[in-house]
């Protein structure tokens, strides 16, 4: 069904968001139960807008008292109490006034963090953005008899994930390198010149990133600003040089320099710019061999051209268009271009990056804490209550399927009012090793997880009561046996953050954060920084 975003665009600006749903994208009246949730001494209200077989949009109006949209820490809290209640469900923010909306939408896939969404629109602007993504989510009644909440939820993240738009953004770049490998002159070999394309591309990609926090100069648009200087102060028909006079030194003697060993023309010539200690900036191999390279201008002025189409930013916070790209779209291409056979070069993609960085940076933060606050951390203390108090919530639900979670519901994982009993032929097997006649046939969905035997079944569920024995005993008093035990160590920090009893601790993990420095010996394309 297709609907076009001109018939959406007046609902969009007029907060009119039930007709946007139910009149024009074939959405169905909601429950009318609205949702409490309260943060830090506010309660928030969640008002359902529409339903499509199960999937939930709900309304949240500024619940600020100073009537704006809430904190991004306070839309995730909500997000996390929302899916406890509704596991499919987009969440649109609004501020008193009806001046800005934030609509919310979180990818959940398993063994991976959860990644948050937000698209935020402004009054007064065209709001195309959003509405290409909303059109996307339209229903006919020709989809009403087989529809799902599956099909729901899969056409709602297939709109609103914004990894799509790396893969489209890659598609563009690929025929960007090609146009600028065209452009360059004194390489021989054509796959050395494609090479080389990649590598300018990717150093300019990064230095959009840092010159849109204003790391360059305090200049938002300085690579740009740049070439049109050198093209004045070298003046018409001579636009040779910007690679040459600008662009090599700003790479190899700029970034790749200490300040104090920068001259006064190359800081007149550069401005105020940081020293980033990394290869990405050094004197290529292909630089040495080929001291001829000359690139026009023209080939930067189409490769600005095409940057300036996106939103740059170091975070996951999209902007206002579905232009965003992040640094992320660095390790994709590096991974789609690198041979990786020849460099023994991998790409880490972030399930592992997040991982490394979770069991290693987190352990540091609370041993440093410890040291300035000992008693919150002795046993019995108020951290380590946390672990007694609510010990499945530190548990990977996929550990606890069957027992305390769905882990295989569709969405979030889903808690369970009470454990599956074990079949009594299976059960029977677990005091008997006579009776384990079918423990290595695969168990149905709701005891295993995929590929799961019965005897890989009662192992897990063995496994999970042990730990979760230590857990309400008290056992666990030191941070590194949450990395023994497998335990969610980054839920459990913000638990114990969150829930602090005192000041004390929260200056102390203020100081930890504060000083820490982390060394990363890979930093390639940047995965483990950004992770």
């Amino acid at each position: 069904m297709t609907v076009p975003i001109a018939d959406l665009r007046p609902y969009l600006q007029n907060f009119d968001f039930t007709n946007l749903f139910i009149e024009e994208l074939g959405w169905d009246n909601p429950p009318r139960t609205t949702l409490s949730i309260p943060v830090d001494g506010r309660v928030y209200t969640l008002s359902p807008v529409a339903e499509k077989r199960g999937f939930i949009v709900y309304l949240c109006a500024a619940g600020d008292p100073d009537g704006d949209i809430p904190s991004t820490a306070d839309r995730r809290t909500i997000e996390t109490e929302t899916r406890k209640r509704a596991f499919e469900h987009i969440v649109i923010f609004t501020d008193a006034n009806n001046t800005r909306q934030v609509w919310q939408w979180v990818r959940v896939e398993k063994g991976k963090a959860n990644a948050h969404r937000n698209y935020p629109y402004t009054a007064g602007q065209s709001g195309d953005s959003l509405l290409q993504r909303l059109a996307a989510i339209a229903f006919s009644f020709e989809e009403e008899e087989n529809l799902t909440i599956a099909d729901v939820s899969a056409r709602v993240g297939k709109s609103f994930d914004v990894e799509k738009v790396t893969k489209r953004f890659y598609d563009r770049f690929s025929k960007q390198r090609d146009a600028f490998s065209r452009f360059i002159e004194g390489i021989q070999e054509q796959g050395d010149r494609d090479w080389y394309a990649s590598l300018m591309l990717n150093r300019m990609m990064f230095v959009y990133f840092i010159q849109k926090k204003g790391f360059l100069n305090r200049d938002d648009d300085y690579l740009r600003n740049k070439l049109t200087e050198v093209q004045q102060n070298h003046g018409d028909g001579q636009y040779q040089q910007f690679y040459h006079v600008f662009l090599l030194r700003l790479f190899h003697e700029g970034l790749g320099l200490p300040e104090s060993e920068r001259d006064a023309d190359l800081v007149k010539l550069l401005g105020d710019v940081p020293f980033l200690n990394g290869g990405l900036f050094e004197r290529h191999d292909l630089e040495k061999a080929n001291t001829n390279i000359s690139i026009p201008d023209e080939a930067f002025e189409q490769v600005f051209a095409f940057f300036d189409e996106y939103r740059w930013h170091l975070d996951e916070r999209p902007n206002r268009d579905d232009k965003e790209i992040n640094p992320d779209v660095l390790g994709y291409i590096f991974e789609k271009y690198v041979n990786q056979r020849q460099m023994g070069a991998y790409y880490t993609k972030e399930d592992i990056t997040g991982y490394i960085g979770r069991n290693t940076i987190i352990p540091f933060l609370f041993d440093a804490a410890r040291k300035k606050d000992s008693v919150a951390f002795s046993p019995g203390g108020g951290v380590w209550r946390l672990l007694q108090d609510d010990p499945d919530r530190y548990i990977y639900p996929a550990v606890g399927h069957g027992i305390a979670w769905n882990a295989r519901a569709a969405g979030d994982p889903k808690p369970l009012d009470a454990p599956h009993k074990l079949p009594d032929e299976i059960a029977a097997g677990i005091d008997d090793v006579s009776g384990r006649g079918g423990w290595n046939v695969s168990a149905p969905d709701e005891f295993a997880l995929p590929t799961e035997t019965w005897r890989e079944v009662v192992a897990r569920r063995q496994r999970y009561a042990e730990i979760r024995a230590k857990l309400v005993s008290g056992e666990v008093a030191e941070i590194n046996d949450l990395i023994t035990l497998n335990l969610d160590i980054e839920q459990f920090a913000r638990d114990v953050i969150a829930q602090s009893e005192g000041p004390d601790l929260i200056r102390a993990f203020w100081q930890a954060i504060r000083d820490v420095s982390v060394l990363d010996p890979t930093c390639g394309s940047g995965a483990f920084l950004f992770a």
